[in-house]
């Protein structure tokens, strides 16, 4: 009797020591964006957060923090830096300040829509683009997409560049995009998205240079009436995990991680082609709604601001080259 109850309980003990080890060596990373949960980037960070566990055993899970809860992606960076933050779905256009031939993503009317984007993300330079985070204590696993960027007026849309002039219109504060901006005549005004609602709502802004799905999912069409369907630059994310997270990943953990994120990052993309058409079709109903018909003639003398500036980066020359290839 006593060595029946002896056993039960050193079986019990064994068993809960047994998922104390397993909980222990479970390792949960954090990833941070500043989409907000209705965007296809966030679902596709959820879409990892989902198939992580699984891929590699129970070994690592993931928590995804959207919608800047983290800070900015400024902050987010200095964060994954110092490795307070394993991951992020950044932009490529706040990427850019530490790759800087990312950039050439944002080339103007580089691509007729976001089908032609994504299908650029299969080019070496693409591939070379992402290895320059490297240098930056950065490992950038792939890209996935938002739509087009397009014009959003508080009052009317625009028709014309010349309806640009002096209006402060909120953009990603990097280089390419102030550039453009600058040149159309335009006052460029950095100012972080959480906080664009009210700009646009007290006149803060004029306008804001956006995708689609964010314009759709931050319901800036309460507070902002005129859209113009530009279709000026694509707007990519890039994967990004902060090396010292990746350093710290088994090779098999490694592996299963970036399969994990290159089945969610292709996921979203195609999520986003479908998304394009069924957000114009909710803007539409919303505001005013014009598109151009030939904005890259339109806006020639911004577009060749943007390619003078690239003139230091070879890199974006090859990216330019490989993507006019493929359109062949």
């Amino acid at each position: 009797m006593t060595f029946a109850k002896f056993t039960r309980t050193t079986v019990a003990a064994l068993l809960l020591t047994t998922v104390a080890m397993t909980a222990a060596e479970a390792r949960e990373l954090r990833m941070g964006l500043i989409t907000p949960p209705s965007h296809v980037w966030t679902k596709v960070a959820q879409r990892m957060a989902e198939k992580l566990p699984e891929a590699t055993g129970g070994e690592l899970t993931l928590s995804v923090f959207p919608a800047g809860q983290l800070g900015s992606e400024q902050e987010m960076f200095q964060q994954m830096s110092t490795g307070l933050l394993d991951a992020g779905l950044m932009t490529a256009a706040i990427t850019s300040l530490r790759a800087p031939s990312l950039q050439g993503w944002f080339t103007p009317y580089l691509f007729g829509g976001v089908e032609d984007a994504i299908k650029a993300a299969d080019t070496p330079a693409a591939t070379e683009m992402l290895g320059e985070l490297d240098a930056a204590g950065l490992h950038g696993i792939g890209y996935t997409f938002a739509g087009m960027r397009h014009i959003l007026m508080k009052d009317k849309p625009v028709t014309t560049p010349d309806d640009l002039k002096n209006k402060k219109i909120r953009i990603v504060p990097f280089p390419a995009m102030k550039t453009w901006w600058e040149a159309v005549g335009a006052v460029p005004t950095p100012v972080n998205l959480t906080e664009v609602y009210q700009a646009l709502q007290t006149g803060l802004l004029d306008g804001i240079d956006i995708d689609l799905d964010a314009l759709v999912g931050l319901k800036f069409g309460e507070v902002a009436k005129g859209l113009t369907l530009s279709n000026h630059m694509a707007f990519p994310s890039v994967m990004i995990v902060s090396d010292m997270t990746w350093s710290g990943m088994s090779p098999e953990e490694q592996k299963a991680f970036t399969e994990v994120a290159q089945e969610a990052l292709a996921w979203g993309s195609a999520q986003q082609i479908e998304a394009e058409t069924a957000n114009r079709a909710t803007l539409e109903a919303q505001m005013t709604v014009v598109e151009l018909t030939d904005g890259k003639a339109a806006f020639a003398a911004a577009n060749e601001a943007v390619q003078q500036s690239f003139a230091a980066y070879p890199l974006i020359a090859q990216f330019q080259a490989q993507v006019a290839e493929q359109a062949k």
